[in-house]
């Protein structure tokens, strides 16, 4: 009974919550080695186990909370994006997170804030292509969240496998001094990839919303069954989600894993298969990395 007690009390003991800039950076040399997992809230199990590996790895995880109006395009869904902070705070203390960084907009972007980060290149297609501007406002978000909390490391979900390339190429363009490890996709049963957004699916879309993964998954089967043709893999995606009657399909894509251009042929570096889809009123991404040889 008492190693239940002592257990328990480990999970919930103190968790700082902060939020300025200067109270983090106060509180920060308490703790060696840290891991950071960047977040804008309404979080789920993807977040959870992020954090639990920062904590496993690092010793002590720390989580950002901060929606980002600046990778928001004007007619995207800033205002209504979900939150709950009370809730993941919550969450965070019953797995035993040490640090909660939670500022306001304006500790983030005081008046008259006018310097950017671009990273040029891997950006241009995919979801860059789609969203103008997005990747500018993670990229700068990001790098202010890193100078801020001076992580080890940092870790990422591969659900959003083209800001995973751009957060890695920004850390070793600009010489940042910590690692950013990308951990695997968190799936729910049916093969749903886990996102705060999936709240907004009424009942019937989320029945719909695992055409995703199933296109996905035909894509996958046909390159272990030997096929190397771009075209006919992203066709392959192409023709299941066209089976789904309420899914909009906004691109497919075979890309190479490292520069997000598309390929005529699957060589040694192997390929990324990823997607937008808009489903009702929802827009859903997913990919599967296949690693190079």
């Amino acid at each position: 009974m008492h190693h239940v007690l002592r257990s328990t009390q480990y999970a919930i003991r103190h968790m700082h919550i902060i939020e300025t800039i200067a109270d983090f950076r106060r509180v920060r040399p308490q703790f060696g080695s840290l891991g950071l997992v960047p977040t804008m809230g309404y979080l789920h199990a993807g977040h959870l186990s992020l954090v639990q590996r920062a904590k496993a790895e690092c010793g002590a995880a720390a989580v950002s909370i901060f929606v980002n109006p600046t990778q928001f395009a004007p007619h995207e869904d800033f205002n209504r994006y979900p939150r709950d902070m009370e809730r993941d705070l919550g969450l965070l203390r019953e797995i035993g997170t040490d640090l909660v960084f939670t500022p306001p907009m304006s500790e983030i972007y005081p008046p008259g804030f006018s310097t950017y980060v671009e990273v040029e290149g891997v950006t241009d297609t995919l979801e860059g292509a789609a969203r103008p501007g997005h990747f500018r406002g993670v990229a700068t978000v990001v790098c202010k969240l890193f100078t801020i909390t001076q992580p080890t490391r940092a870790y990422f979900g591969q659900k959003d496998a083209q800001q995973c390339v751009v957060v890695k190429k920004m850390v070793r363009d600009l010489n940042l001094p910590l690692d950013v490890i990308i951990c695997p996709t968190v799936r729910e049963p049916d093969g749903l990839a886990m996102s705060s957004r999936n709240a907004y699916l009424t009942p019937e879309q989320r029945r719909a919303a695992p055409v995703l993964h199933r296109a996905l998954s035909a894509a996958q089967q046909r390159y272990e069954s030997g096929e190397r043709n771009g075209d006919t893999l992203r066709a392959t995606m192409q023709t299941v989600l066209h089976a789904e009657a309420l899914a909009e399909t906004q691109y497919v894509s075979a890309a190479d894993p490292l520069t997000l251009r598309e390929l005529d042929s699957v060589g040694t570096g192997g390929v990324l298969f990823s997607m937008a889809v808009r489903i009702g009123n929802t827009r859903l991404i997913d990919n599967l990395l296949i690693e190079g040889e």
